[in-house]
């Protein structure tokens, strides 16, 4: 039998019986919703806390020495980038990057009055960071300036710890590259939120040059560099990777540094998957009992199709046709009413706490992509065809004499 035959027969069969065929679209459409709104809902509150993992600390891609990563926090004067190197000026000219930014990392303690607590300090180059670090949220104060060097602007928990106020005098006290301790006194511009309360208990910016002042050195430990958008970090990094020197240069992308967010994507994936299963499972369900019934309410059609010449071949691919019809139908009509939905709650937004870590919540969206949407397509139409095997093939194996003695 010639295949659009096939096909307009599968249809015309599949129309028949309204109702039993609509509780199957139903049965598909809302799984695929199901899974694109739960799926959709996911990836935006991963795509935010990536990008806002990038733009608040990591950069896109970092340039370091060798093995700064593994062992500069135990000695980190041994792996300093010197600010005269040509490379950097190479790197600001590549394509796809916006800005590079570097920052001088340390520790040390920090006074106020009879108060003392350590801190985590990154010096930094404010007019850059301020393209580079766009989710570090300003609490109170304002950001830090070229104009005004000695200033600070301290995480808000380690401000409430310190109880350190706008204006306020404080002293930095850190060790220098020879092993001395030298001491600087700046003042509090403004104090700072990130998506980790962690972070935010230890941290504090300085500019740069204070920062160097501070520790007597020349130099800093880190490029981070901001890219034009994330989805250029590999192509940029490969790129670098064949320009600079491995002996003199590590090429780390975010991916690498971003430890707890791999971590909540593999968590999320796990979640996502076991889902789709589910739906899946709900899908072969569905669809099978509809099969099923087609198949033992025409058994008598079967058995006069067959008579007439029809193979048993035939039999199969057509009731795999009605499946595969039924799995795009509702398909379709999943992601069509999935994108609806999707847009309305996305122009309402979803509140959400903060999470685990942070302290301030944030409104989540349904972020729909192509990828995902064919993802729900390819779902649909497999497990319906999945679900349409066994009740094709039951057809195809009746008995032609069993088959049209089974009306009478």
């Amino acid at each position: 039998m010639p295949y659009p035959t096939t096909a307009a027969l599968a249809f015309r069969n599949v129309t028949r019986n309204a109702r039993r065929s609509a509780i199957a679209l139903i049965a598909v459409g809302f799984g695929i919703v199901a899974m694109l709104l739960a799926a959709g809902f996911i990836d935006d509150i991963l795509h935010g806390m990536r990008e806002e993992t990038i733009e608040t600390h990591l950069g896109h891609v970092q340039i370091t020495r060798p093995h700064y990563l593994e062992a500069g926090l135990a000695a980190p004067f041994d792996y300093l980038l010197p600010d005269n190197w040509p490379e950097r000026q190479l790197l600001e000219k590549t394509n796809r990057v916006v800005v590079v930014s570097p920052r001088l990392t340390f520790n040390g303690l920090i006074s106020l009055g009879d108060t003392t607590v350590s801190f985590l300090a990154d010096g930094v180059e404010p007019d850059k960071e301020k393209n580079l670090a766009k989710q570090l949220k300003i609490v109170a104060g304002q950001n830090l300036s070229e104009t005004e060097p000695k200033t600070v602007i301290l995480g808000q928990g380690l401000a409430t710890s310190l109880g350190a106020k706008l204006g306020d005098k404080v002293v930095l006290v850190a060790n220098t590259q020879k092993g001395g301790v030298n001491a600087v006194e700046v003042t509090v511009r403004g104090t700072f939120s990130t998506v980790t309360k962690a972070y935010d208990d230890v941290a504090l910016r300085l500019p740069l040059k204070t920062a160097q002042q501070l520790l007597r050195v020349q130099g800093t430990h880190r490029w981070v560099v901001l890219l034009d958008r994330t989805e250029s970090t590999a192509a940029v990094v490969a790129a670098l990777r064949q320009q600079f020197d491995s002996k003199k240069f590590d090429i780390v992308p975010w991916s690498q540094l971003a430890d707890f967010y791999n971590k909540t994507v593999t968590l999320f994936s796990r979640q996502v998957t076991v889902m789709k299963l589910i739906i899946a499972a709900i899908i072969v369900l569905s669809i099978s009992n509809t099969m099923m019934m087609s198949v033992m309410e025409r058994t008598g059609d079967v058995g006069t199709a067959m008579a007439l010449g029809n193979s048993r071949r035939d039999m199969l691919s057509l009731f795999l046709s009605e499946g595969l019809m039924l799995g795009i139908a509702g398909a379709l009509l999943g992601v069509i009413l999935g994108w609806a939905f999707a847009a309305v709650i996305s122009f309402i937004g979803i509140p959400m706490p903060p999470p685990p870590g942070a302290t301030e919540g944030f409104t989540a969206k349904i972020r729909l992509t192509p990828g995902l949407t064919s993802q729900a397509l390819v779902l649909a139409i497999l497990t319906t065809l999945i679900a349409s095997v066994y009740p094709a093939w039951k057809a195809s194996r009746m008995i032609i004499v069993d088959a049209l003695r089974h009306n009478r």
